[in-house]
């Protein structure tokens, strides 16, 4: 299990650079976080609830992705 915790972030991470529209950055954080969640026996609803905000969220910040439209 705690190798499955290092290596979902490695895998999700390079499909974050080809999303850039707020609504499709915004499932693929809801889909991280409910994996997350649930590698790490949480709650899946809040996962997904948490990854899908970060995920929206990042659209107008610069951390290397490209701009949203």
């Amino acid at each position: 299990m705690r190798k499955s915790i290092f290596l979902l972030p490695l895998l999700v991470l390079p499909l974050a650079g080809c999303l850039q529209d707020p609504t499709s950055r915004g499932v693929a954080g809801a889909v991280a976080g409910a994996a997350i969640a649930d590698a790490l026996d949480e709650n899946m609803v809040a996962g997904a609830a948490l990854g899908g905000l970060a995920g929206a969220a990042t659209c107008g910040i610069q951390l290397g992705l490209p701009p949203c439209y």
